[in-house]
C-alpha cells in the first residue's frame, strides 16, 4: 500500500507546552472536586493529594501518545487494522497505568497496600484508560491532521504565487516584444520616407528601448504614471511622423496622478491598438484620447479612439478586432493576477462607436 507523505515534524516546546497546559488544567479540576469542606475550611491538600495519585501516572503514560499517532498516521491502514492496533494500544495504556500505580505504592506503602489498591482500583483504572487513550488520540491526531492541512495549504498557496508570479512574468515578456516589433516598422517607414529627421527619431526610439530595459526588473515592477506617459508620448511622436495629420492626440491628465504608480507597459499596448486598429484603416484619421483621473484612493485611466469600433464582448470564436495581439488579452490576465484582485479592465464599444478601454488602478493596498 503506498504510503502518505511524510508529516511535518511538530514544534516540540509548543506541542508539549500544550499537553502540559491541559495536564494541569485537569489536575486543578480534580483537584477542586476532590476537596471538601469541613468546619468552614477548604482542606485543598486533600484534592490535591487525590489528584497527584490518581493523575499523575496516565498523565506520565500519555507522553507516548504523540508519537504512536504519529507512526499511525504515517502509512494508510485499513479501518479493521487500525481498530485492532487502537485496542492493543489502550490495553498497553491501561497496563503502564496499573503497572506505574502498583509500583508507587509498593515504594510508598509496602507490598500489601500495593495489591490492595490494585485490587479495589483495577477495574476503574481500565474503563477510564480506555477514555483517557481515546481522548489522546483524538487530540493529538486532531491536531497532527489539522498541521498537515495547514502545512498543505501553505505549499499549495506557495504554488499559486510561484504561478501567479511567472503569468505575470510572462506577460510582461508578451508585451515588450510585440511593442519592438510595431516600433522599428514605425523608425523602418520613417527612415525611408524622411532621411533627414531620421536621427531625431532614433534618439527617441533610444529613450524607448531605455524604458523598456529599465522596467523589465520583474513582474511585480511599478513605475511612475508621469514616466509612462512620458514612453507613451515618445511612442506617438514617432506614430505621428507617419500618420502625420490623422492622428490626433487629446490628452486629458490631472495633474495630482502623475505620481501615481501602474505597471510598466500598461498604457503603449492599448495606444498601439487604438492607433493601428481603430485610426489608420481610417483615411480621414482620428483622435485619440489618453485620460487619467482620481476616483476615490483610485487611478482612473482611459484609452478611447473614435474609429469603428466593434462587437463587444466579441461573439465567441472572433476577436475582438482583427490583429489585436498578446496586448488587451495579456493586460486583463496581468490585472486579473495583480493588486490582490483589486484593479479592474473593462472594455466599452460598439460598431460605429469607437473603442473604449477603462483601467482601475488601485493605490492603497495596505
Amino acid at each position: 500500500m503506498p504510503s502518505s507523505p511524510p508529516l511535518p515534524a511538530p514544534p516540540a516546546p509548543r506541542w508539549w507546552a500544550a499537553y502540559a497546559a491541559l495536564c494541569l488544567l485537569a489536575w486543578a479540576l480534580y483537584a477542586m472536586a476532590g476537596s471538601e469542606w469541613q468546619r468552614g475550611e477548604w482542606r485543598f491538600w486533600d484534592g490535591a493529594y487525590e489528584a497527584t495519585w490518581n493523575l499523575l501516572p496516565p498523565m506520565a503514560v500519555g507522553l507516548l501518545a504523540l508519537p504512536w499517532v504519529r507512526r499511525l498516521q504515517v502509512v494508510p491502514r485499513s479501518a479493521r487494522v487500525l481498530a485492532v492496533q487502537h485496542a492493543g494500544a489502550a490495553l498497553v495504556f491501561v497496563g503502564l497505568w496499573l503497572l506505574l500505580d502498583f509500583v508507587a505504592s509498593w515504594l510508598l506503602f509496602g507490598a500489601d497496600h500495593a495489591r490492595a489498591t490494585f485490587e479495589q482500583r483495577v477495574l476503574w483504572r481500565a474503563v477510564w484508560g480506555v477514555f483517557i487513550y481515546t481522548g489522546l488520540m483524538f487530540g493529538f491526531g486532531g491536531a497532527l491532521h489539522a498541521q498537515r492541512a495547514q502545512a498543505a495549504a501553505l505549499t499549495a498557496a506557495r504554488a499559486e504565487a510561484a504561478l501567479v508570479r511567472a503569468e505575470l512574468a510572462a506577460i510582461s515578456g508578451k508585451l515588450n516584444p510585440h511593442f519592438l516589433f510595431n516600433t522599428l516598422n514605425s523608425l523602418l517607414m520613417l527612415t525611408r520616407s524622411n532621411p533627414g529627421r531620421a536621427e531625431d527619431a532614433l534618439l527617441t526610439f533610444s529613450r524607448l528601448m531605455r524604458y523598456v530595459l529599465d522596467t523589465t526588473r520583474g513582474a511585480a515592477s511599478r513605475v511612475q504614471l508621469r514616466d509612462e506617459l512620458d514612453f507613451v508620448r515618445d511612442y506617438l511622436a514617432l506614430e505621428t511622423l507617419r500618420l502625420g495629420p490623422r492622428l490626433t492626440v487629446d490628452w486629458q491628465l490631472d495633474d495630482a496622478v502623475l505620481d501615481d504608480t501602474v505597471p510598466p507597459l500598461t498604457l503603449q499596448p492599448l495606444v498601439e491598438n487604438a492607433v493601428q486598429h481603430g485610426l489608420a484603416p481610417l483615411l480621414q484619421g482620428g483622435v485619440l484620447r489618453v485620460q487619467a483621473q482620481r476616483l476615490g484612493d483610485a487611478l482612473q485611466l482611459c484609452v478611447a479612439d473614435n474609429g469603428a469600433g466593434c462587437v463587444w464582448p466579441p461573439l465567441p470564436g472572433q476577436p475582438a478586432r482583427a490583429h489585436d495581439g498578446v496586448g488587451l488579452s495579456a493586460l486583463q490576465r496581468r490585472f486579473e493576477l495583480d493588486y490582490q484582485g483589486r484593479a479592474r479592465l473593462t472594455v466599452r464599444s460598439a460598431p460605429g462607436a469607437g473603442f473604449e478601454v477603462h483601467i482601475h488602478i488601485p493605490q492603497n493596498l495596505d
